[in-house]
């Protein structure tokens, strides 16, 4: 089943620029052989981390049947689908071209700051667009409103397709609540790198990673030890790139992982407005990291 292979770990994947603010294909190519060689269990295009409210829709089209491309069938795809328009999340669903794509990730609504039963409702029109396997995701920080965990497990009950949520409201009783109560099948995964280690030995089932673009080894091995209950090992790894983790989100997300991905030679450190690279002080203390480490 899709959604058992919607575990271990996921990686958001960030979207290169060119220096003249163009989406760089072959960096894109270079980024997805990377994470696939460090070991990820599948791949997330078009997440937030893809700066995917910068990008147009027909950009969005050729990121994703590049990541399809380049990715070879080598791993599961998800694509990111989601907003805070329920018909415009719905038309996208429909008239995207998703071939080669295993799942959706979609995102709760936000600004708007709908009820528990606006998103119920919400999502139960994304579950009837398409008859893949839907990945909730939860991000209050982000959108402005939790999806709690009663309407998760009432979507999860009543829509077949719903398979699996991405929770990061780092809120550790509310993941307890979700995973105590929560149908067998379902499958919960953190959206904190910094939690991921915590929220496994509750009973999430992997992650999807904004430090796996960079540390990709290296979040793999924790979660693939956490998976085994090897926690004592899986520590070791995850305090060594813990002061890393914290300087991706430092100034902001993705603008501390493309600092990282260019001190690593991967691509540019070009973000899409309203994000701002990182300071020069951030940078460098990110160079210092990688050169201890």
């Amino acid at each position: 089943m899709v959604n058992q292979s919607l575990r271990g770990t996921g990686v958001a994947l960030i979207t290169p620029f060119q220096k003249n603010g163009k989406i760089d294909f072959p960096a894109l190519e270079k980024l997805v052989e990377h994470v696939i060689k460090g070991g990820v269990d599948f791949i997330v295009a078009l997440g937030t981390t893809a700066e995917t409210p910068t990008l147009s829709g027909a950009e969005k089209q050729e990121i994703l049947s590049a990541v399809v491309a380049y990715g070879k069938g080598k791993v599961p795809v998800v694509c990111g689908i989601g907003g805070n328009d329920t018909s415009e999340v719905v038309r996208q669903i429909k008239e995207m071209d998703l071939q080669g794509v295993d799942a959706i990730l979609s995102v709760a609504p936000y600004y708007n700051r709908p009820s528990q039963e606006g998103m119920y409702l919400h999502f139960k029109a994304v579950a009837g667009a398409t008859n893949k396997p839907i990945i909730l995701y939860n991000v209050p920080a982000r959108t402005g409103s939790n999806l709690l965990p009663a309407t998760v497990i009432r979507l999860a009950n009543d829509f077949s397709n719903i398979v699996a949520l991405k929770e990061a409201s780092g809120n550790m009783a509310q993941c307890l609540e979700l995973l105590h109560t929560k149908p067998d099948n379902f499958t919960v995964l953190s959206g904190d790198d910094d939690l991921v280690l915590a929220q496994m030995a509750i009973g999430m089932e992997g992650i999807i990673s904004v430090a796996a673009n960079c540390y990709t080894k290296e979040m793999t091995d924790i979660v693939n030890l956490a998976l085994v209950n090897k926690f004592d090992k899986a520590r070791k790894v995850h305090y060594k790139i813990l002061p890393g983790i914290s300087l991706l989100f430092a100034e902001g997300n993705p603008a501390g992982v493309k600092a990282t991905m260019k001190h690593m030679g991967m691509c540019e450190n070009v973000v899409r407005l309203p994000v701002a690279p990182v300071s020069d002080a951030t940078y460098k203390k990110i160079g210092q990291f990688l050169n201890k480490s």
